[in-house]
């Protein structure tokens, strides 16, 4: 059993396997989550939110997500809008 979770958290601290973000999503939106190699963390591009990797564990807690500037998100995916930022 130990051995299977060493197996597991190597491949998470290398980045998310394929297996693992098909079952991760958005703990808010119930949408896949993408993951950020640049910032180590996933991504709902449905409401603009990153949710941080710490240790190769996933904080899908709402409170530990953080929006998304603008910018940020039209370059990783020009076709999707945060609806998270809008204009004051």
């Amino acid at each position: 059993m130990v051995r299977v979770n060493r197996v597991a958290m190597q491949s998470v601290a290398q980045g998310i396997n394929k297996c693992l973000s098909e079952i991760l999503v958005c703990p808010l939106t119930k949408q896949p989550l993408r993951y950020c190699e640049k910032t180590d963390s996933l991504i709902s591009d449905q409401i603009g939110v990153s949710f941080p990797i710490v240790d190769g564990i996933p904080h899908l807690v709402p409170k530990d997500g953080k929006i998304l500037e603008d910018d940020e998100s039209s370059t990783s995916n020009p076709s999707v809008k945060s609806s998270a930022a809008k204009d004051v």
